[in-house]
């Protein structure tokens, strides 16, 4: 009976009857993961369009009230009128974000960055009435005109904050994928992050915002805001749909 010969005869070739020192090469150590902002859409580019516009038209109306804000805040306590604080952004980029003081001069000198809490003994008598109407938030319109932010959008943290953050909430970068807001879905219905749980509780808005945005969210989102501003919570306010994770 003939041997039969393997078809791969002549293409493969013994091994040596010695084995030789093979050389073991050093992987690269794992890129960090970076946090990755979506493809812009026509969707993005209309939302961009009108944040200019809407935020280039309240600028002019609001910069009396912040003259008069900036004057009040150098008549009543020592330090700057104005103060800037780096915050993160879309894709994980850092920015500066302005806010009108609303506490005592260098108050985080010996504290380091935290939250404020009720009855924060840190904020000025002017700007409890500052933080109670929002007029603290103003110059960031001109943060929304530079392109850091959008008028809606989860609220920007301190990168400080966000280290911590990010390692014991689960998914908590996802926030990262749209450009932060002065408003959002989240601020028209829930308080100020004071606890690790709020901030969960902010999360969930956050994500819910993220996959259902829309012209009529976003619509939505900017009239609530100003009724919220003129006690009006209770004709608005209504629980989302439960995000999944």
């Amino acid at each position: 009976m003939p041997q039969r010969t393997s078809r791969f005869a002549g293409l493969v070739t013994q091994r040596p009857a010695l084995r030789t020192h093979t050389v073991t090469r050093r992987r690269p150590p794992p890129k960090p993961i970076a946090v990755l902002a979506p493809v812009a859409g026509i969707g993005d580019r209309v939302r961009t369009v009108a944040d200019l516009a809407i935020a280039g038209a309240f600028s002019l109306v609001a910069l009396p009230v912040m003259a008069v804000c900036v004057l009040l805040v150098r008549l009543t306590s020592r330090g700057p009128a104005i103060y800037s604080q780096t915050r993160v952004g879309k894709g994980g980029r850092i920015f500066t974000l302005y806010k009108i003081r609303s506490m005592y001069h260098d108050c985080e000198r010996l504290s380091g960055p935290k939250w404020s809490t009720p009855g924060d003994p840190r904020i000025t008598p002017l700007g409890h009435v500052f933080r109670k109407l929002h007029l603290d938030e103003l110059p960031q319109l001109w943060n929304v005109l530079r392109g850091d932010m959008s008028l809606i959008g989860p609220r920007p943290e301190r990168p400080e904050i966000v280290a911590k953050l990010r390692d014991v909430v689960p998914g908590y970068n996802r926030r990262h994928t749209v450009k932060p807001g002065i408003t959002g879905f989240a601020q028209i219905h829930l308080p100020p992050d004071t606890c690790l749980q709020s901030v969960k509780n902010k999360l969930a808005y956050d994500l819910f915002y993220i996959r259902n945005t829309s012209p009529n969210l976003w619509l939505f989102i900017l009239f609530a805001t100003g009724m919220k501003l003129f006690g009006m919570k209770k004709l608005y306010q209504r629980k989302p749909h439960t995000p999944t994770e």
